[in-house]
């Protein structure tokens, strides 16, 4: 006679697929081709098993799963800091591509912190997955060497890695730079704030080059003063703007670029708060488009970074390289360019007002 459910050991632990063949009467090779390949097994058979996992609460141990085969049909995504809408960005785009691909995506977060990043990718290798992608704001090619040599496939993603054996996708943060520069000298500004920190970020290096590269094009017409700041967080921004605040108004610049949108929101609320005007007085604008910053009184414009079209791009390379083999595979520089979002930071109320009524 076969046990219930109820006659199990309460201290026996999850069932598992032992449990399932008892109660259903079955071998446990029956139970694995019912949930594996379910065409071989008759439909009786099958009821009956599907009805003890039913009984049971049986869930398969996905993981145990993968360390028997050494492939668990998982992508890990390993991102420098999720309080960035960019990368929310590029892992929607990656899962929705993933899953279309039958695929299940697996998301860490490093917490900018370059040790944690190690630990997640370890165990993501650990794990068995099916593939990485790291989106890192440091060269961190030693740990994508380790996991490469595990035989798992890495896609780098927003960072220009010097390694020739793994696929990247990037967005143009140079051109962000640039585009962003050039729209504030359009605004006939002629005295622009570069507002950064952590230049060993190379995202803020190649935003920086950028700017530079617009302010040179103005032939001297336009001054860049470089601001740095503690970090890329709103107390940074709190910090550059209140010593922008503090500038006499004929020797204060009339435009700021900030790095992120973090930075440029807290900068625009010292300004304010001081009685000086954005866009009237101060132009404000970021330059990566973060969403965690579109809720202040002036819409903030900045520049729109395609992360979720980078987490797609990421996947499907991931995958072609699962298909091709590692041996086989040519690995691939993808470059996405980014593109000017103009709110009222910049242009004020009613330029906006009437872009959009004759959009």
């Amino acid at each position: 006679m076969t046990r219930t459910p109820s006659a199990r050991a309460e201290n026996s632990g999850p069932p598992n697929m032992h449990h399932v063949a008892e109660l259903a009467g079955v071998s446990v090779a029956t139970v694995s081709n019912v949930l594996n390949h379910p065409e071989k097994v008759a439909e009786s058979t099958r009821t009956k098993v599907e009805d003890a996992i039913d009984q049971l609460g049986f869930t398969l141990n996905q993981t145990a799963r993968a360390l028997r085969s050494g492939e668990a049909h998982t992508i890990g995504l390993v991102v420098i800091d999720l309080t960035n809408s960019l990368f929310v960005d590029v892992a929607r785009g990656a899962q929705s591509r993933a899953q279309s691909n039958a695929f299940s995506l697996q998301l860490a977060s490093a917490n900018n912190d370059l040790g944690m990043q190690d630990d997640h990718l370890q165990f993501f290798d650990s794990a068995r997955a099916s593939g990485i992608i790291l989106a890192p704001m440091q060269e961190s090619d030693e740990q994508i060497r380790r996991v490469r040599r595990h035989g798992r496939p890495v896609v780098v993603v927003n960072f220009d890695s010097r390694l020739t054996d793994s696929c990247r996708v990037l967005i143009d943060n140079e051109r962000a730079g640039y585009v962003a520069a050039k729209h504030l000298i359009e605004q006939g500004r002629t005295r622009i704030a570069f507002v950064a920190a952590r230049d060993d970020y190379q995202p803020v290096r190649d935003r920086r080059t950028g700017a530079r590269a617009a302010v040179a094009e103005a032939g001297g017409a336009v001054e860049l003063v470089e601001v740095q700041t503690s970090d890329l967080d709103p107390t940074g921004g709190t910090e550059a703007g209140k010593r922008l605040a503090a500038m006499p108004a004929e020797s204060r610049p009339d435009a700021v670029l900030a790095v992120t949108d973090l930075l440029a929101m807290s900068i625009i609320n010292e300004l304010t708060n001081d009685g000086i005007r954005v866009p009237e007085d101060v132009a404000v604008m970021g330059c990566d488009h973060n969403s965690a910053a579109w809720g202040g009184a002036i819409p903030l414009t900045s520049v729109a970074m395609q992360g979720e079209e980078m987490g797609r791009a990421a996947v499907d390379l991931l995958l072609a390289e699962l298909r091709d083999g590692h041996e086989d595979h040519i690995h691939r520089r993808v470059l996405l360019q980014p593109h000017l979002v103009v709110r009222e930071s910049t242009v004020g109320r009613e330029r906006v007002a009437a872009a959009a009524a004759t959009a």
